[in-house]
């Protein structure tokens, strides 16, 4: 089964292709494309496309974040310093209240001593910091998954310009043969006619087919993060999966993501009571005064304990609880939606892995008979039975037929990759 999310990649690719096709003049080339096998094309997208950058910017960002929630409530020291010109000395009774010139400087620490809800802040942090790592996965999946589908793309498309250079092979020896018979006054002119529209349209559909061929090495060499098309290389190996063990959806980065959130907040509705705890504060202030005065002298300390109980906040707190509860509803209704979209993705692609196999078999065996139907009219009409028509129409048969195994084959591959994608098999963690 093809997720429509796991199509976007890829459609932005074609689009962002079709684009720079237009643009391009009629005298540019296109550069050789790069053989890389399949693990490697899904190696090097992982490690170059712009969407994995982006994703690990986002762990960083809640990093950051972290580290900055956890420094609520932890020591911090502060250093204060003045200097202070007056246009002359303060006096009174005789005696120096305030100097002209007045030094002071002190340290500040401040230990936060009870602090719950700066500490879960931390924690709920920290969550986010997973739940970033696991996006990430995410995105990682999404775009390894692009990039196979591309790939047996690419596969298939030689596969078929394969079958079109054999059709138009065939169709130009049966045109040669035809116009031979015309010339020596065995065949008719209507016969040499049909020949060589037979050969002109098996032209066209190899061009076509070269076309296309183009334009998915290019749509895998964006994905793989290439200034240049990329191509295939070895065999294609995709991983098998055994789909009668029904805890498989559990490896999928998507359902992992889904339950954390859940985690995450079940984490803050159980943690709403620290919104209603108290804040005790200590701080310590040795300071420095130059000169000193009748009421500060010139070195000493002040220690401080400050409390702060939330009395009343007019409903914000409760505000907020119904908030957490209705978002940690909405998180289980989302996992129990993902998880039974991704049993079911299962059962499709196991579904449409038998039935892939099945249409692969028959499609095999009606290419075969249509080669020989081929055979047996080509004959016929070398020997005079038949006029080319049926030696045309059994041409079309023939690379049809051929079309609809190769067709199938990629049906058959890309049912194998979504039976390990909905098994949470690919990409291998």
């Amino acid at each position: 089964m093809r997720h429509p999310r796991n199509r976007l990649p890829v459609a932005l690719a074609i689009l962002s292709l079709g684009s720079l096709a237009a643009h391009a003049g009629p005298g540019s080339e296109t550069p050789a494309a790069e053989p890389l096998t399949f693990s490697e094309a899904v190696a090097r997208a992982l490690a170059r496309n712009p969407a994995v950058a982006i994703a690990d910017r986002d762990v960083q960002r809640a990093e950051g974040l972290l580290t900055e929630t956890r420094a609520a409530w932890l020591p911090s020291l502060t250093a204060n310093g003045a200097y202070t010109r007056l246009d002359d000395d303060r006096m009174l009774g005789g005696r120096v209240i305030a100097a002209r010139d007045q030094l002071s400087a002190n340290l500040l620490l401040s230990v936060p001593l009870i602090a719950p809800q700066r500490w879960v802040q931390s924690s709920h942090a920290h969550d986010d910091v997973d739940v970033a790592r696991l996006g990430t996965a995410d995105v990682r999946r999404t775009l390894a998954i692009a990039v196979a589908r591309v790939y047996i793309s690419v596969v298939t498309q030689h596969r078929l310009g394969d079958i079109a250079a054999t059709a138009r092979a065939t169709a130009a020896a049966h045109e040669t043969f035809t116009r031979r018979r015309f010339e020596a006054g065995q065949g008719s002119r209507l016969d040499a006619l049909r020949a060589s529209q037979e050969a002109a349209s098996a032209s066209a559909q190899q061009a076509t087919t070269a076309w296309q061929i183009v334009r998915a090495q290019e749509a895998l060499g964006v994905l793989v993060g290439a200034d240049h098309p990329v191509d295939t290389a070895g065999v294609l190996a995709l991983p098998t999966v055994k789909v009668d063990a029904a805890d498989l959806v559990d490896e999928r980065s998507d359902v992992r993501v889904a339950r954390r959130l859940v985690a995450a907040a079940d984490q803050v509705v159980q943690q709403d009571w620290t919104t209603y705890s108290p804040v005790l504060v200590g701080s310590l202030l040795p300071f420095l005064q130059r000169p000193g005065t009748p009421s500060t002298p010139d070195t000493g300390w002040q220690a401080q304990l400050q409390l702060t109980v939330p009395l009343f906040d007019g409903g914000v707190r409760r505000a907020q609880q119904r908030q957490h509860a209705s978002a940690l509803a909405k998180r289980h209704l989302a996992l129990e939606g993902t998880v039974r979209q991704a049993q079911s993705d299962l059962r499709v692609a196991a579904a449409g892995l038998r039935q892939s196999q099945a249409a692969l078999n028959a499609a095999r065996q009606a290419s075969h008979l249509a080669d020989e139907a081929l055979a047996l009219s080509t004959l016929a009409y070398k020997e005079g039975a038949t006029s080319n028509i049926e030696v045309i129409d059994a041409e079309r048969r023939a690379r049809d037929a051929a079309t609809a195994a190769t067709l199938a084959e990629d049906t058959l591959r890309q049912a194998e990759l979504d039976v390990a994608i909905a098994a949470g098999h690919f990409p291998s963690r």
